[in-house]
């Protein structure tokens, strides 16, 4: 899985999911439709820069998601078209949720986010776990190797839909 793109610099630590998506909006049941209100109440963020019209790679600094466990924090991400959020940390809970439904979570070391921060755009593999930079710098990242095929099936339901033939395969053996 090979992510390139633009990528959308949100330059804060600490970033919670009701600035990621405002707890106003969060009326509907289904997992489309929050794009439009992503980052919409932080203060000079470049969302909505024709610039980054096309991002599909979120940068930003410590402690990404932290707040309340809002599953729509990842959906109004996702939404948006982003497949990758870089951050040096994550909350434990958002971390999950991107897990859960297919955004590629990438830790990196603060050195090599100040790096990221100087560049309009670079090239992750999932697969291999690399972020590449425009000049052909590398950065290695860690996915759980579990989690990783969360990913690459596109979240863990489509993971656990590859599973249920298995499933009923065994039990018609021990039936």
């Amino acid at each position: 899985m090979i992510i390139k793109g633009k990528i959308l610099p949100l330059d804060r630590s600490n970033i919670d999911t009701d600035q990621i998506i405002p707890a106003r909006h969060l009326t509907g049941i289904t997992k489309s439709g929050y794009g439009a209100y992503l980052l919409e109440d932080v203060p000079g963020t470049p969302i909505n820069d024709p610039k980054y019209k096309d991002a599909s790679i979120l940068l930003t600094r410590e402690n990404f998601g932290c707040g309340s466990s809002r599953e729509h924090a990842v959906w109004a991400i996702m939404d948006r078209s982003f497949k990758a959020v870089i951050a040096s940390s994550f909350a434990r809970i958002f971390e999950e949720n991107c897990y859960n439904n297919g955004l590629v979570p990438i830790k990196l070391k603060p050195e090599e986010i100040e790096k990221l921060f100087k560049q309009s755009e670079c090239e992750i593999d999932a697969v291999n776990q690399t972020v590449k930079l425009l000049n052909g710098e590398t950065f290695k990242f860690e996915l759980d190797p579990l989690k990783k095929e969360f990913i690459l099936k596109g979240g863990f339901l489509k993971f656990m839909e590859g599973k249920v033939n298995k499933v009923k395969s065994w039990e018609k053996q021990h039936s």
